[in-house]
């Protein structure tokens, strides 16, 4: 396994293959299926220790952890002009700024 291991991890059941699946975000392409949730985070973990060790041997890019990452906490979206005039009108009847509104309603839980 990787010291000071960073990476965001995930594991989810997979309904088509019958087992837990071990995700991690910073590689996308990768997974790992096991019987117990325990065992597909294990199984996640040393694959991405493996492609880890393989990347530094070959002298490659290592993807940086998403935790580690430093957010200005601004991002530029774009939406269809009619919503947008939808939403700075609700924002005027709130009596806030469209950035404060967009912000409120990215916050709401699903």
């Amino acid at each position: 396994m990787l010291n000071q291991d960073r990476y965001t991890y995930r594991v989810t059941w997979s309904e088509e293959d019958e087992e837990y699946v071990g995700l991690c975000a910073e590689f996308p392409s990768l997974s790992w299926l096991d019987g117990t949730p325990e065992a597909a985070l294990n199984g996640i973990r040393q694959v991405v220790a493996d492609v880890v060790a393989d990347l530094t041997d070959n002298g490659e890019e290592i993807p940086e952890p998403i935790a580690l990452k430093q957010y200005s906490g601004k991002f530029l979206v774009r939406i269809p002009p009619e919503l947008h005039r939808r939403l700075a009108l609700e924002a005027a009847e709130a009596g806030v700024s469209l950035n404060r509104l967009a912000s409120s309603k990215l916050a709401q839980p699903d």
